[in-house]
């Protein structure tokens, strides 16, 4: 390692050291299909509320039975924790007054907070009758809903260009959003540009970076590819040879997490919202290595 290198690598250790848990971290799990998931979530979630989150989010499935747990579990995470939970919640296939009465639902039990999306075409080159932009205007007729919205730093794979993507995102925050969560990704130069394209699009919303520690890269690689995401060769490289070494994917996964979170907090960014898989182990020590420290 060279001088140069090693005081650019000192110099990020000590901005993170100078963050002393000043950040904000969000976590995101999804609706378990098991008991033996089930459990799996709540001790993440157990372990995880101790980091004080900003908020935990719960994914919303296509099907009805999925989208009946996020329901499910989004109260019970509040009424358990007293965790600020925030659904997701899809307009594609839902009517208006169903997602009225899902929305009146949500705030009479409790609930601030929602991320709201389009959700996935059930066919590709179908219009849709409503769109994110269109969520977040109806949620906050009926009530002040804190919103979080998604964003696409390399670009939503239904997108006609990088502009008209930008265009969405710019009126999803008109409607009312208070900030856009990104797709993960693994190219920070891709994060820093999109953020300072939002800034030039007038776009003032908070744009929180999704970190996804990775610990299968076959499964990662799947995700990549569905949404548009790169993953650089020398990182699918280190994985090479690590099928049945599940410990050390880990510490790869979690030394490329933590290198991602050195450059952004260098950059400014104080809010990092993670994807945890439903596991709790490399989102735990990354949060550590930031500075958050559990309050139990």
């Amino acid at each position: 390692m060279g001088y140069t290198h090693a005081s650019e690598l000192d110099a990020l250790n000590q901005n993170i050291a100078e963050l002393d848990g000043r950040i904000n971290v969000s976590f995101e799990f999804f609706p378990p299909s098991t008991e033996s998931m089930e459990q799996t979530l709540w001790q993440s979630i157990h372990r995880l509320k101790t980091l004080q989150p900003k908020f935990v989010s719960v994914t919303y499935g296509a099907n009805s039975g999925e989208r009946d747990r996020t329901h499910s579990i989004i109260k019970e995470i509040k009424q358990e924790t007293g965790l600020e939970a925030a659904p997701h919640l899809t307009c594609i296939d839902a009517t208006r007054d169903e997602l009225r009465t899902i929305a009146r639902d949500y705030w009479e039990n409790g609930i601030r907070h929602i991320v709201a999306l389009r959700g996935d075409l059930p066919e590709a080159g179908i219009k849709p009758e409503m769109y994110a932009s269109d969520l977040v205007e109806l949620l906050l007729k009926e009530a002040p809903f804190d919103i979080s919205v998604a964003a696409y730093p390399e670009v939503h794979p239904e997108a006609k260009s990088a502009q008209a993507d930008l265009i969405n995102l710019k009126r999803k925050i008109d409607a009312g959003a208070q900030r856009a969560i990104t797709q993960f990704f693994f190219d920070i130069e891709s994060y820093l540009r999109f953020r300072d394209r939002c800034a030039a699009a007038g776009i003032e919303a908070e744009i929180v970076p999704g970190i996804l520690p990775v610990s299968n890269m076959k499964q990662a690689k799947r995700f990549a590819d569905m949404n548009n995401v790169k993953v650089p060769a020398w990182m699918q490289k280190q994985y090479e040879g690590l099928d049945d070494d599940l410990l050390t994917r880990q510490m790869v996964g979690a030394s490329n997490a933590i290198d991602m979170v050195r450059v952004l907090s260098r950059e400014g960014v104080k809010d990092f919202h993670f994807y945890t898989l439903n596991r709790a182990e490399m989102t735990y020590a990354l949060c550590h290595t930031l500075g958050v420290r559990p309050t139990e």
